[in-house]
């Protein structure tokens, strides 16, 4: 077979890859069109055409700091696949879009609101928001509007809109886009808590945002936004923590029960096959214990003598942390016949170690009953009365209160 190489065929091709793989099982065949017809490679011009329609993302602003994420990315194709499916922009929309990019995003959302339709795309630095409007108007997109601004300002002399949808990820929902948001409006965005982004489809109600589909993603955390806090356990800087602003963890406390590794081990009968994501399983703690964060560890604290019992995933695993103690997910192979299973637990560590697997342990249980279930996300305005929320597991930021329940 001849390897397709002008770019509609390279587009063909990573559409139909898209497609097949459908990861967040969410379509839309009219978001499907607009990628088969708007060049993804003339808004990524220093990239080569394989990699301007390979599945993944593309660096267009590097950070300074060598140990830092990139400034600005055009998003992987898939999950602007999803992201769109998500925000089910019908002809005549006015939208709002918080992270310009490239301007890839704001063109296929132009495609998608047709001739009657209005875009604005936002940017807090301005060669990102030049090189978006040059590649938009180097494409024909000349009436999509770029502004060079911070995105949690809005653009409220344009609104109100039907459709938000940030590109970045949010870690407090700023309370400009409640405004400017109708009602019967959706806004998709990545949405931060506990350590995970999940991109959330919201619809607007007259009290509140409610969730209509969440799927797993990953986007560079919005600029001025400091909810999330991260820090290094051991002095070898080998085991760290990711946790939010409302919890009340120090990883230096963490350090002599780690040291000590008096370790509680536990086990349960779930198992999955090697391919299987565990990402519910975060989700689950997420929506149920207010101890649930993010720990990376890295080879050396697990491989040599006297270390930590690996984590599932070394480099994105849930973990509850309270004081001093400290559990996180595990796997172990099993023997099973014909194919490859892995059993699931939790190792814990310091005086409430026990008591901490036994709650892992507990939702790890909760999740295989339903692996596929997804949480339903209320979000209320900061400052809304306790009577007024729905009933379930909340998590208070400054300007938003998050309702989680399974």
């Amino acid at each position: 077979m001849t390897e397709p190489n002008t770019p509609q065929e390279l587009r063909n091709r990573l559409v139909d890859h898209i497609v097949k793989t459908n990861v967040a099982g969410l379509y839309d065949p009219r978001v499907e069109e607009a990628m088969r017809t708007v060049p993804r490679h003339d808004f990524v011009p220093r990239a080569s055409l394989d990699d301007a329609y390979a599945n993944q993302a593309v660096t267009i602003k590097d950070n300074p700091d060598a140990d830092a994420l990139p400034l600005s990315c055009a998003s992987q194709p898939d999950v602007v696949f999803f992201m769109l499916a998500q925000l089910n922009i019908q002809p005549g929309d006015n939208i709002l879009e918080a992270g310009a990019g490239t301007g890839y995003n704001a063109a296929l959302m132009r495609c998608l609101a047709g001739p009657s339709g209005r875009v604005t795309t936002l940017d807090i630095h301005e060669d990102v928001a030049a090189h978006a409007r040059q590649r938009l108007d180097n494409t024909g997109f000349t009436d999509v509007r770029v502004l060079t601004r911070d995105a949690a300002i809005g653009a409220p002399e344009y609104g109100p809109y039907d459709r938000i949808m940030a590109t970045v990820g949010i870690w407090d929902l700023p309370g400009t886009w409640w405004d400017q948001l109708s009602i019967g409006g959706r806004l998709v965005l990545p949405l931060r808590w506990r350590g995970l982004t999940r991109s959330v489809a919201f619809v607007k109600e007259a009290d509140c945002l409610r969730s209509e589909s969440v799927a797993t993603c990953g986007f560079l955390p919005m600029i001025g936004q400091d909810g999330e806090r991260e820090g290094y356990v051991d002095p070898d800087r080998s085991i760290k923590l990711y946790w939010d602003a409302d919890q009340a963890i120090q990883p230096l406390s963490l350090r002599q029960s780690l040291t000590e590794v008096k370790e509680h081990l536990l086990w349960t009968n779930v198992a999955v096959a090697p391919d299987e994501p565990l990402d519910g399983i975060w989700l689950r703690l997420s929506a149920s214990d207010p101890a649930t964060c993010r720990i990376t560890v890295r080879p050396e604290a697990f491989t040599s003598a006297g270390s930590l019992h690996r984590p599932a995933i070394p480099a994105l695993s849930p973990a509850l942390v309270e004081g001093d103690s400290l559990a996180y997910l595990i796997l172990e192979p099993m023997e099973t016949q014909g194919s490859k299973r892995y059993r699931l637990g939790a190792a814990g560590y310091g005086p409430a170690g026990a008591e901490l697997t036994q709650r892992l342990c507990e939702e790890l249980r909760a999740w295989h009953l339903d692996r596929t279930l997804p949480p339903s996300i209320t979000a209320y305005p900061g400052g809304t009365p306790d009577e007024k929320l729905a009933s379930g597991h909340l998590i208070n930021k400054p300007s938003v209160r998050l309702v989680i329940t399974y």
